[in-house]
């Protein structure tokens, strides 16, 4: 997962069409005006750590919609958070204003395997071992 200093220029769209899209947003509806047809990054925002609804639409684009570009999370995305975005289906993040980018870092060495499946791995483990 790519973590991204709030300092950084994290808006810039580096030559990608982006699109930004609000944690209430019917995305059901948007894939079906073809909103996400062309579109290299998705961002998703975290108002609030508690509002866990980006994690679900993430997991949407991913297994409904067959999202393939970047996902990224943006607002306030915390160290705790981030693994299970990766999980969810998140590419990318900018860190809230004030995390350390190496303790968020850590995170992905301490948790490094998982038993179930999730949007980056559909498998369960003893599947994934098996083949």
């Amino acid at each position: 997962m790519k973590l991204i200093a709030s300092s950084a220029d994290a808006a810039s769209a580096d030559g990608q069409k982006t699109l930004q899209i609000a944690n209430d947003a019917d995305l059901a509806a948007l894939a079906a005006d073809n909103a996400f047809s062309g579109v290299d990054r998705i961002e998703l925002q975290f108002p609030k750590f508690t509002d866990g609804r980006a994690f679900s639409q993430a997991v949407m684009l991913r297994r409904r919609h067959g999202f393939e570009g970047d996902i990224r999370a943006t607002g306030e995305v915390l160290i705790d958070q981030l693994v299970q975005m990766h999980r969810s289906g998140f590419t990318s993040a900018v860190l809230a204003e004030g995390v350390d980018a190496a303790a968020a870092e850590r995170q992905f060495a301490r948790y490094s395997a998982f038993y179930q499946g999730d949007a980056q791995n559909p498998q369960p483990l003893f599947a994934r071992e098996a083949s």
